[in-house]
């Protein structure tokens, strides 16, 4: 028996839609990691391209556990000698852009390298309700479904803010 390897032709690629709003960052990201490479396929091919599209929407209404809100700190650096910045995830998701805190949670649970940047092209991030990508007709998926730990605020669990 051969082993099945994908061609990047044969690949079906879907859209999928995912309301964050009240579910935790890292499960989330662990989810939509996989989704964008493909593994959740019969036919994953670890070289090829055969992950999905991912919408996510309400990015700004995540949720981390514990005091991760508060502690929890990005650095970037401006490239000039001791220009290392940083700021907490508090700070982010509170500033214009809070789907940063998403985004870098995704980017570092994929492997680096550049099929990794190709797919996280297919990943479209937006702080509100609407998205521009209504044409595509975008499958909705409940990862609060999935598992009752994926979205504590939704089945009543206090979580610090």
């Amino acid at each position: 028996m051969k082993t099945y390897s994908a061609k990047p032709g044969e690949v079906d690629k879907k859209w999928v839609l995912i309301d964050a709003e009240g579910l935790v960052v890292g499960r989330l990201a662990a989810l939509v990691a996989a989704r964008l490479r493909g593994k959740h396929k019969p036919g994953y091919t670890p070289h090829v391209d055969c992950g999905d599209n991912v919408i996510i929407v309400n990015a700004d209404k995540v949720v981390l556990t514990g005091n991760k809100r508060t502690q929890k700190v990005y650095y970037r650096h401006t490239g000039y000698p001791g220009g290392i910045k940083s700021r907490t995830a508090a700070k982010i998701l509170e500033s214009k852009q809070p789907e940063r805190v998403l985004e870098l949670a995704i980017r570092r649970m994929m492997p680096g390298g550049p099929l990794s940047r190709r797919q996280l092209k297919n990943l479209k991030i937006y702080k509100g309700p609407e998205h521009p990508h209504a044409a595509q007709a975008p499958e909705p998926l409940d990862v609060a479904a999935l598992n009752l730990k994926n979205a504590p605020a939704r089945r009543g669990v206090k979580v610090r803010s």
